[in-house]
Order: C-alpha cells, then sequence, then structure tokens
C-alpha cells in the first residue's frame, strides 16, 4: 500500500478518556505507516506527552481535536464504527473484520475512509453510529468482548494495511463525502421541523433517524447537488409563502 494511499485513512477517537489509550492508538497506527488521528471531545486534554505513544509522537502531535462530528469525519466517503459485540442491534451494514479490510483498503484506492472507535468504558453510542455507513466487527471472545483502545486500533490497522493490493470487484459506488451529508442534514432538519414532521420533544430522535436515512442513500455527487438545489428551493418558498 503506497503512502498516498494510507493518508486516506483517518482514525476519529470519540471522547477517549485514558491519555495511555491514546498514545497506544497513536503508536499502533504508526507502526502500519498510518497518521491522520482525530478526537472527538477527549476527556484529557493533556494527552500529547503520552509515553504509550513511544516512536510515534508525531501522530500526538498532529492529531486534530474537534467537537465536531462532520468536521472529524471530513471529506470521507465511507464511515465505518468499530465494535465488539456480534449481533448489535443495528440498521447499519455489519461486516467482520477480516473481510471488511479487503472492502476499505480497495475504497482507500482512490478515496478517504474514516474508522471511529469509541470511548472506552461506553463504546460508541446510537448517535454516534448515526454518522456511519459499516460497522465492523471484532471477533472477540463473548466472555471478554471488550478490547483496549489501543490493541482495537491496530487490529484494524493491521487488516487493512495487510491487504497490498485492491479488488475491483469491492470497489463501493461512488458518493457524497461526511461533511456534504451533514450539509444536507442542515437544509432538511429545519424544512421537517416547520412543516411539523419534527414536533417539540421529538428533535433528538428524530435528527438520528433522519442523519441514518441520508447515510443509507449513499448518494452521488450528482444526487447529492440536485437533492440540495430541490431543499433549498422549498426553504424559499415557505419563508416567501405569503408574497
Amino acid at each position: 500500500m503506497s503512502s498516498e494511499t494510507k493518508k486516506r485513512l483517518r482514525i476519529v477517537l470519540v471522547q477517549p478518556r485514558n491519555p495511555l489509550n491514546i498514545g497506544a492508538a497513536a503508536r499502533a497506527m504508526y507502526n502500519f505507516g498510518f497518521e491522520d488521528l482525530w478526537l472527538v471531545d477527549p476527556w484529557e486534554k493533556a494527552f500529547r506527552e503520552a509515553k504509550s505513544a513511544m516512536g510515534a509522537a508525531k501522530v500526538l502531535q498532529n492529531a486534530r481535536v474537534t467537537s465536531s462530528f462532520a468536521e472529524a469525519l471530513g471529506d470521507a466517503s465511507l464511515v465505518a464504527a468499530t465494535s465488539a459485540a456480534k449481533g448489535r442491534s443495528t440498521d447499519l451494514v455489519q461486516k467482520e473484520l477480516t473481510t471488511a479490510g479487503h472492502a476499505i483498503r480497495t475504497h482507500l484506492e482512490d478515496r478517504p475512509v474514516a474508522i471511529l472507535f469509541g470511548p472506552e468504558k461506553y463504546g460508541l453510542s446510537r448517535e454516534d453510529l448515526s454518522h456511519c455507513d459499516w460497522l465492523l466487527e471484532i471477533p472477540t471472545n463473548p466472555d471478554c468482548p471488550s478490547m483496549n483502545l489501543g490493541q482495537a486500533v491496530a487490529l484494524v490497522c493491521y487488516e487493512i494495511a495487510r491487504h497490498a493490493r485492491a479488488i475491483p470487484r469491492l470497489k463501493t459506488p461512488a458518493s457524497v463525502s461526511a461533511q456534504e451529508r451533514d450539509r444536507i442534514l442542515g437544509l432538511l432538519l429545519p424544512l421537517l421541523s416547520d412543516s411539523g414532521f419534527i414536533f417539540d420533544g421529538s428533535e433528538e430522535a428524530q435528527t438520528h433517524k433522519v442523519r441514518r436515512w441520508i447515510t443509507r442513500l449513499r448518494l452521488a455527487p450528482a444526487d447529492s447537488q440536485l437533492l440540495m438545489a430541490m431543499l433549498r428551493q422549498l426553504r424559499w418558498k415557505f419563508d416567501h409563502d405569503g408574497d
């Protein structure tokens, strides 16, 4: 896998708690040649000096911190979450890590991918998962399903890095980035609220459902532009209905 291809993989740690785990994750990434690390609302701000990042200090120093999922996911057109809970109830496409590695490697050939890892104590929430396309299942022992954050990052990076070639038949269709999906959501939600589809008290749950619906559509770039043009026209009509 070329260095340019590896630059297209983004590792996103959601609310990581322990600086040592963050350091271990950075080291695991660097072991396999990946360097793009993002943290969403880390508990401990003083993580950049973690000694567990031995040999990978530059990954920690260059890590980006944000409170915005849209910013953390950036231009990734495939977003995968990790979970040790096989059969977890979700409408996400579920893939075992050992087989998903091929597809992710193929996608990285010309498009960016983001992999999400949840907090050590609770894992990813339903809201977190609403941003994702796939759920990657790590085949752990059911009697001990949870893994150390650094170990989980190492396993995922290894599975992606060890597949040295792309497999054309596994290539996913071109689709819009996570940021573009967020822009669609930003246009659609106010319209749904103004129309009465979303009512007081249901905002959070409905937002999750609508975000998941947009994600499942996996819109092609041209379709996304058409949809946003429609939504902007509807917004204009709502705002000028009395004229």
